[in-house]
């Protein structure tokens, strides 16, 4: 990504706010966050290989588009 652009509904405003979000989250707040990423009813976390990363971004992608 270019120095610059942002992705759709991003700007540098929100990259900003995320930054500070995570700069200054304790290590409780993070641990607690990340715990609550796997109580999610809608979502799954998966382990796949690397190589096939760009893959499944690409579907994500599409299924975002799609809905």
């Amino acid at each position: 990504m270019k120095k610059g652009k942002f992705p759709p509904g991003w700007d540098k405003k929100r990259v900003e706010r995320v930054l500070t979000h995570y700069e200054y989250q304790s290590e409780e707040e993070a641990a607690a966050e990340d715990e609550a990423a796997f109580e999610t009813p809608s979502h799954t976390i998966m382990e796949i290989p690397a190589e096939l990363v760009p893959i499944v971004r690409e579907l994500i992608a599409k299924h975002a588009v799609a809905q």
